[in-house]
């Protein structure tokens, strides 16, 4: 683990479109998932991981806007990890490994069975192009630009996102057999 390891910045606030459209009710970081929110599960793991960390909540007209707002409120941070809040499987031995990966690398794509995954990890010298970021199209030309290590994860809460009620129907079967009508609307 590095001395001063990465901060895993949890993006939370998108809109959520997909969730509202397939039949959700408010936000998806706030639907109940076997007994907690979708973001509650996602914070536990970071906090388990014992990596810094910061939740960027703020409205933010893209995903380029609100990773670039996320970097600026930690510029000292020792590189970033990328993670969505959607992601309530994840596992806090995942962000480690991504953490330690950012030693070496620039940029880190986890993957999981050959998808890519999440958190995505950016070193310091990715800041200031992150810092540049805006609209939707995320981070995507920052990965481009340096020779990223793909890294396979054994972790499916890496790919296994939170986007419409039959995704959170999934993820409470995939929590507990029985339990998928815990999962609210």
């Amino acid at each position: 683990m590095l001395a001063r390891p990465p901060t895993v910045l949890i993006l939370a606030s998108g809109r959520g479109e997909r969730f509202t459209a397939s039949g959700g009710q408010g936000s998806k970081l706030q639907a109940m998932l076997i007994g907690k929110t979708v973001l509650r599960h996602t914070l536990d793991a970071v906090r388990a991981s014992g990596l810094p960390h910061h939740l960027e909540i703020a409205p933010h007209p893209g995903m380029g806007d609100s990773i670039a707002a996320a970097v600026l409120a930690t510029q000292d941070a020792n590189g970033w990890l990328v993670l969505p809040g959607d992601l309530p499987l994840i596992q806090p031995h995942t962000l480690r490994t991504v953490a330690d990966a950012l030693q070496r690398h620039a940029v880190v794509l986890p993957s999981f069975e050959g998808r890519r995954g999440h958190p995505v990890g950016f070193s310091v010298a990715c800041r200031d192009a992150l810092l540049a970021l805006q609209g939707n199209q995320g981070a995507a030309h920052v990965v481009a630009a340096h020779s990223a290590l793909k890294l396979p994860v054994g972790d499916a809460g890496a790919v296994t996102d939170i986007d419409t009620l039959e995704d959170l129907a999934r993820v409470a079967q995939l929590l507990g057999p029985g339990r998928g009508n815990l999962v609210s609307r």
